[in-house]
C-alpha cells in the first residue's frame, strides 16, 4: 500500500492537484486517462476505481482506449468525481521507454552532455520513464529485449506525476516546460539508451578481474 496519509482531506487536496495537471496535459493535446488509486476501508474495488488492493495504477475504464483523445472538459469532469490517478496512453502523441535506476542516470547524463530536450519521469520503485514522440517502428530490439528495459508504445499507459504509488508518489525528474514541452524524436533518445547501456557493459567488464 501506499505509505502516506491518504484521509478523506488529504484526498481531497490532492484531487486538485490532480485534476489542474491532467486538465492542463488535456489542453496540450495529451491523451490523458483516469487510472486507479489506492482506497481505504474498502472490501472491493468500488465504481470510482478506488482499490483496496491496489499497487500501481491501471485505467479506470475497460474501454479506456475508446477514452484517448477526450476533450479536457470530459478529463476535467474525470477529476471531479475522483482523486484518479493520472496516466497518459502512449503510442499517439507520446511513447515512453521505461528502465531501471543505473540506466537511468546514465541516460540522463548522457542527455544533458547533449544538451537534447528529453522530458524524465522517476517513480518510486526505482523505475525511470523516458519520454519521446510516438515512433513509427517501436522500440529497437537491442533496447526491447533487455530485461531491464520496457516499451511504452500502442497499447500501453504510463504514470505521470503527481500519481501516488506504491510506497511513495511519481514525479518528474525533468519537467516538459523547461524544454518548452518539446518532446525529443524517439530514434534520439533510443540512440542515447543504447549508449548509456553500452558504455554500462563496458564499465562492468573493466570492473571484473580477469579469469584465471
Amino acid at each position: 500500500m501506499l505509505d502516506t496519509d491518504w484521509s478523506d482531506c488529504w484526498r481531497g487536496a490532492f484531487r486538485i492537484e490532480l485534476r489542474a495537471e491532467a486538465i492542463g496535459l488535456a489542453g496540450r493535446g495529451w491523451p490523458v486517462l483516469p487510472g486507479t488509486y489506492p482506497a481505504v476501508g474498502e472490501s472491493v474495488t468500488d465504481q470510482t476505481g478506488a482499490d483496496p488492493d491496489w499497487q500501481t495504477p491501471v485505467p479506470v475504464h475497460q474501454n479506456w482506449q475508446d477514452e484517448v483523445g477526450a476533450h479536457p472538459h470530459r478529463v476535467a469532469a474525470w477529476w471531479t468525481e475522483a482523486p484518479y490517478s493520472l496516466l497518459v496512453a502512449t503510442g499517439t502523441v507520446v511513447d515512453a521507454v521505461e528502465v531501471d535506476d543505473q540506466l537511468g542516470r546514465r541516460a540522463a547524463g548522457l542527455l544533458r552532455a547533449l544538451g537534447q530536450p528529453a522530458p524524465i519521469v522517476a517513480m518510486p520503485n526505482g523505475r525511470w520513464l523516458f519520454l519521446t514522440t510516438a515512433s513509427a517502428t517501436g522500440c529497437p530490439a537491442e533496447l526491447r529485449d533487455r530485461e531491464s528495459v520496457r516499451y511504452h508504445g500502442e497499447g500501453s499507459w504510463i504514470p505521470l506525476p503527481p500519481t501516488p504509488f506504491e510506497h511513495g508518489v511519481v514525479h518528474w525528474r525533468v519537467k516538459p516546460e523547461v524544454w518548452g514541452w518539446r518532446l525529443p524524436d524517439a530514434a534520439v533518445v533510443h540512440d542515447v539508451l543504447f549508449r548509456a547501456l553500452a558504455g554500462a557493459r563496458t564499465q562492468l567488464a573493466v570492473a571484473e578481474p580477469s579469469a584465471a
